[in-house]
């Protein structure tokens, strides 16, 4: 039985560690895509097709 719990633990620590990891590279991409996009409505003028 003691293996199971040790098992469970594992699994649980694995899943929050992932879940941190996935908010920090969600919000970091967020924070480039805003930061990009302002410069792009920054240099809306020079910008020509």
């Amino acid at each position: 039985m003691e293996q199971v719990y040790k098992t469970m633990r594992a699994a649980g620590v694995i899943n929050i560690v992932i879940g941190s990891v996935l908010i920090t590279v969600g919000l970091a991409a967020g924070v480039l895509a805003i930061v990009s996009g302002s410069f792009l409505l920054k240099r809306k003028a020079k910008i020509t097709f």
